[in-house]
């Protein structure tokens, strides 16, 4: 078990974060076997891309380490400095990396493994993440993006309203919660840090993966599985509500379970941006929805009228 022990400034520096080089790395995890039963498909229509990039030398040590070590290096995770930073921007921080701190990570027993110690480790180790990135990560990315967002603003509307132990009680299984002390993740080996003004990043990840980054004394970040990656698509099955309202109107709906964007829904749910426009319109009008502004965008929410109807057979 590893402990985070935590001052009241420290959960004053506690946010949330999106990560696009989180999310590669997940992907890469999921494809190397740490698979939910969920992305059984999407693993396995990308099984011959993920052989191919695990043929370099420097690609299959690194992916031995999650598998016979559970274990990940630090650096190629580094906690963002902002929400949402872009994918070449952590890219680049990763490439960046000093020698000193490459080898520290990549250690184990003291010991670097032959395949990953080699002249430019951090830059060949960058390749191989922008590599998973445009193939495993990027096509898919909006809707992916969406399914973060929606996990974070679900906790930010929590944390607001219940304080920030509700917030994160249901982060992972691997997490525990106690007065004067941080989310506590459980790995193989026990360690205690003190983080003592760090900032503490909570990243939510579509795929499912929990570890721990270690950026001392900077910041720690905690990579959670996001709420409703899993969720499947909405089903058109009609029902009283889609006679009522209308099919696409009554999918809408039922999509506003957590608040979200016109942007998100249109990701979400494949529907122009005109026509999801149109409909929340009918939908605000009629008393279903409601929206409230939060800095350039509009985030909808469905009313007790609403709830009551989608909550009808």
């Amino acid at each position: 078990m590893i402990w985070l022990t935590v001052e009241a400034q420290d959960l004053a520096n506690t946010r949330f974060a999106i990560s696009p080089i989180a999310e590669t790395v997940g992907a890469l995890l999921t494809l190397g076997g740490a698979q939910e039963p969920w992305l059984a498909r999407w693993a396995g229509a990308r099984r011959g891309a993920f052989a191919e990039l695990a043929r370099d030398p420097v690609a299959a040590a690194l992916l031995d380490l999650p598998r016979t070590h559970h274990y990940l290096p630090d650096f190629i995770t580094p906690p963002p400095t902002e929400f949402h930073p872009a994918f070449e921007a952590e890219l680049a921080t990763v490439r960046a990396t000093s020698p000193e701190r490459v080898r520290a990570d990549l250690a184990i027993g003291g010991r670097v493994p032959a395949g990953l110690d080699t002249p430019d480790v951090a830059g060949r180790i960058a390749d191989l993440l922008a590599e998973a990135w445009a193939r495993f990560v990027e096509p898919d990315w909006p809707r992916r993006r969406t399914v973060l967002e929606r996990d974070v603003q679900r906790r930010a509307d929590r944390l607001a309203t219940h304080g920030l132990a509700h917030a994160l009680d249901d982060l992972t299984p691997y997490l525990g919660w106690r007065p004067g002390r941080a989310p506590a993740p459980r790995p193989a080996e026990p360690a205690t840090h003190q983080l003592a003004g760090a900032h503490l990043l909570l990243i939510p990840s579509s795929f499912g993966c929990t570890w721990l980054c270690i950026d001392a004394p900077n910041a720690y970040a905690f990579v959670y599985p996001a709420r409703g990656a899993a969720a499947p698509p909405p089903v058109a099955t009609p029902t009283g509500l889609d006679r009522l309202v209308g099919r696409s109107r009554a999918t809408l709906l039922r999509a506003l379970d957590h608040p979200a964007s016109t942007s998100q829904l249109v990701t979400t749910l494949g529907m122009s941006l005109g026509a999801v426009g149109d409909h929340l319109a009918v939908l605000r009008d009629t008393g279903l929805v409601t929206g409230t502004r939060t800095g350039r965008s509009v985030f909808y929410r469905r009313t007790p009228l609403g709830d009551a109807l989608t909550a009808s057979p």
